[in-house]
């Protein structure tokens, strides 16, 4: 699920014609200074970040004057809130507050519908309030077809205890609340507080929105960058490889940073699960061993090849680490050879240095071993790999004593350069990347494996050059599985003549950065 910020949250009520104070987000104290000058009155600093309970952590702030808004936002621009560095405050004008309320919408996924909860007390504590006075939580199940209806909304408000003006305008309030939540494909959107004013108007004081993540494609008007439930806003890893998994519906890849400055002496590890019962197995085996995550990766549901070599290079962008472990499920129902040569891929690009252990239970697992075991012996480190027998926790031991058995080297991050397209290369696009085929590699080889290796059968001779035999729509379509057996077969059995170019958006200029971070700490 994807979260909106409450200054997103607020304009998207606005827009339906929900009161919200007046005021506007701002990016400097220079800028919070301004806005208070504008509304010409005291005002409320709130810091944007995705945490409940902000006052109690002095992420709210009231102010009398500019420069007094001034100076707090110098306070809270930077401030870390539970891992969320404050880079936006929100200054509103400050509500004559007569009632606090409380009003939400939430998908019962029991009841497969949503459910408004609305209640005559609000703010500070709401779940304390509710536990105490149960009798004031009004509760209406929404008949999705029809929508919350005017009568509805009334009957609400009139069993929340109001009656009158206030009723009806609370009533208007709530069924363009749902019309904002189902407008955006909302999973849940809270209001709390909704305030009653001295002058007896309704405000929206605060408001948090939550969109479906299946539905975050539907709706690029919100700027969602990554569609995932986090604590905090992404990093600019976890964006590049959100990009990786929305672009490619093949499998499931999911990657969250767990740390991105890496401690010296901590011997933490670059992570690659598939399954996430197994995934979590894999990780306490690690942890058992005294290891760290850098970071948690899930490629499961039978990803293709490139799917798997994109994760592993996403994991391989980050410095300092002293290991590689991949471990899932014991089960999977996935061909594992796919991941194999995926990692084959990846790990002769790198030129591995640190250790590798790599666990593909499955079908065909012992395929997925003897691949990794034939291809990777050029590289520097060693990588071993097991099947279903051996436990997550004998392959994390393994990995502790392949890192002791030599001296601990720490994961340097290479640059990515754009491949060489020999003059007159046939090339024919993929899914998600380029075939190329040297002609003149070709021509030199008498073998031709790339064309046994190819399950798919869409390469073949054609006046004895290596072409497809397919259109290039339907390889572009999907025909092109892109399981990298071809690229393995030629570069070891063959004359070198064929490659997949599988490109990472933003990636190699993340690995641009981070080398020139690298250097300058280094002196280099």
């Amino acid at each position: 699920m994807a979260r909106l910020f409450e200054y997103q949250s607020k304009e998207l009520l606005n827009q339906a014609g929900i009161k919200i104070p007046r005021g506007r987000v701002a990016c400097s104290p220079e800028e919070a200074a301004e806005i208070a000058r504008e509304l010409g009155s005291e005002v409320v600093l709130k810091v944007q970040a995705w945490v409940t309970s902000r006052a109690s952590l002095g992420g709210i702030r009231f102010a009398s004057n500019p420069n007094e808004t001034a100076s707090l936002a110098a306070q809270l621009f930077g401030l870390n809130i539970k891992n969320f560095k404050v880079e936006k405050i929100l200054v509103e004008e400050k509500l004559a507050i007569a009632q606090e309320l409380f009003a939400g919408l939430v998908i019962d996924d029991a009841l497969k519908a949503p459910v408004l909860i609305f209640s005559s007390v609000g703010g500070r504590g709401i779940e304390e309030i509710a536990s105490r006075h149960p009798e004031k939580i009004v509760r209406q199940i929404i008949d999705l077809r029809r929508g919350l209806t005017e009568a509805e909304a009334l009957d609400v408000a009139r069993r929340a205890g109001f009656s009158g003006e206030i009723q009806n305008k609370i009533a208007h309030f709530l069924v363009r609340l749902f019309e904002v939540a189902r407008k955006y494909e909302a999973r849940s959107l809270e209001v709390n507080p909704l305030v009653i004013t001295t002058e007896n108007d309704l405000i929206a004081a605060d408001a948090h929105l939550v969109i479906d993540d299946y539905a975050v494609f539907r709706h690029p008007e919100l700027g969602i960058e990554v569609a995932r439930e986090f604590d905090r806003p992404p990093t600019e890893l976890e964006k590049i490889a959100y990009k990786v998994e929305e672009r490619d519906y093949r499998g499931t890849f999911y990657f969250f940073q767990m740390i991105e400055e890496i401690p010296e002496g901590e011997l933490v590890v670059g992570f690659h699960g598939a399954g996430g019962g197994g995934s979590m197995m894999s990780m306490d085996a690690l942890l058992r061993q005294g290891f760290k995550l850098a970071n948690y990766c899930d490629t499961s549901g039978n990803p293709p090849a490139s799917k798997v070599y994109r994760a592993a290079k996403i994991i391989l962008s980050q410095p300092g680490l002293c290991g590689y472990f991949a471990s899932g499920s014991g089960v999977a129902s996935q061909e594992q050879y796919h991941s194999a040569r995926g990692l084959v891929k990846a790990f002769l690009e790198e030129k591995l240095e640190i250790p590798a252990v790599i666990r593909l239970g499955g079908n065909f697992e012992e395929l997925a071993i003897e691949i990794l075991s034939t291809y990777l012996k050029e590289i520097p480190a060693p990588v071993e790999g097991y099947g279903r027998a051996q436990s997550p926790d004998f392959c994390a031991t393994r990995l502790k004593q392949l890192i002791k058995n030599r001296t601990l080297i720490r994961h340097e991050v290479r640059p990515i350069k754009d491949p060489f397209i020999p003059p007159g290369a046939y090339v024919f696009a993929t899914m998600t990347g380029s075939v190329i085929i040297d002609d003149r590699r070709c021509a030199e080889c008498a073998t031709r494996p790339c064309l046994e290796a190819c399950s798919p059968r869409i390469l073949g001779l054609v006046e004895n050059k290596i072409r497809l035999i397919i259109s290039e729509e339907e390889a572009q379509k999907g025909k092109c599985t892109e399981c990298l057996a071809c690229e393995i077969a030629c570069r070891f059995h063959g004359q070198q003549g064929l490659f997949l170019w599988l490109p990472i958006p933003g990636l190699k200029e993340y690995r641009q950065k981070i080398i020139g971070i690298y250097n300058s700490l280094t002196n280099k």
